[in-house]
């Protein structure tokens, strides 16, 4: 049976890995350290290690991957081929080289487009109406190798990254149960990236978070979902902040209000003016408080028309 490597770290990984267990001989899996959680920032493993630990396949964390004793250990497991998945550090040169058959990678967009760290929320943010999965050969550049295999399925229009990622880890796994014997056995053509239609997906910063309402109230609308789970969407309300869990396009306008401007406030819902348009703030979330309905923000008394957001 083929003798493979996995590499993974979040819970996103979890599903190819299971996947690679059912299709082949998985020696050992590679994630990062365990870091701190939560208000006691308690030492945790990452979800990668939890599950190779309950599957019995023995883990390896390494701290540095350039010195050249990590690549002599892969080149030592003897192995197949290596499988990638959200891993979240760029391999060198000797452990690209390390398995027979290179380095395959899960990545989470139609490549060329979205290289890079945060595939799925950029997507998102950037309005969207496909991604998918793609199974590619990796190489020392950032998502550059050939292609494999392309998965594509469409972004639904209120869909949050969270959501989307959800389902292309499942894709990411059923395409590995899929494709994974015709690579081994070399069935298959790579295909090269067109670089000219390569566009980027750098990581988030916690401060994308906040909402710019000076956009078009779907741009608006896209960011709020492309952020969630992180960093989440936020604003400002006297200097308090406030979490935007959902929002969605609205109907309603008022000629001439500024953006940020709440133009609707009742016990139904919270209308706030954009450049072009407005949204509705669904549920939101302020400073020590649980999420609540936007419409029970302005029960309490939270907010008010004309109240400026930002």
């Amino acid at each position: 049976m083929t003798r493979a490597i996995f590499f993974g770290t979040p819970g996103f990984s979890v599903p190819s890995l299971e996947a690679l267990a059912e299709v082949a001989t998985v020696v050992g899996v590679v994630c990062q350290p365990d870091r701190p959680v939560g208000r006691g920032l308690t030492l945790t493993p990452p979800p990668v290690k939890a599950r190779a630990i309950e599957l019995g396949i023995p883990v390896v964390q390494p701290t540095k991957l350039k010195t050249g004793a990590f690549g002599a250990w892969v080149r030592a497991q003897a192995v197949d081929v290596a499988l990638v998945v959200a891993y979240g550090r760029i391999l060198p040169s000797d452990v690209l080289a390390g398995p027979r058959l290179g380095c395959l990678n899960v990545h989470a967009s139609l490549l060329p487009k979205y290289r890079g760290a945060a595939p799925i929320a950029r997507a998102v943010m950037a309005g969207e109406k496909e991604t998918g999965i793609t199974l590619m050969q990796l190489d020392e550049g950032m998502d550059t190798g050939n292609m494999i295999a392309r998965f594509p399925t469409a972004i639904g229009e209120d869909e949050t990254a969270g959501q989307v990622a959800e389902r292309l880890s499942q894709m990411g796994a059923d395409a590995l149960r899929s494709s994974f014997a015709r690579y081994i056995r070399g069935d298959f053509l790579p295909e090269k990236q067109d670089d000219s239609e390569a566009t980027m997906a750098p990581p988030l910063r916690k401060e994308e978070g906040r909402v710019d309402f000076s956009l078009a109230a779907q741009r608006v609308h896209d960011h709020v979902r492309g952020v969630n789970p992180w960093p989440g969407a936020f604003t400002k309300l006297a200097e308090k902040t406030v979490k935007i869990h959902a929002a969605r396009v609205s109907n309603f306008s008022r000629a001439g209000a500024a953006p940020g401007t709440v133009i609707l406030a009742d016990k139904t819902q919270v209308v706030v003016a954009c450049a072009d348009g407005a949204v509705e703030l669904a549920t939101v979330q302020l400073e020590g408080r649980k999420a609540v309905r936007a419409s029970d923000w302005f029960l309490g008394r939270g907010v008010s028309e004309n109240d400026v957001l930002g």
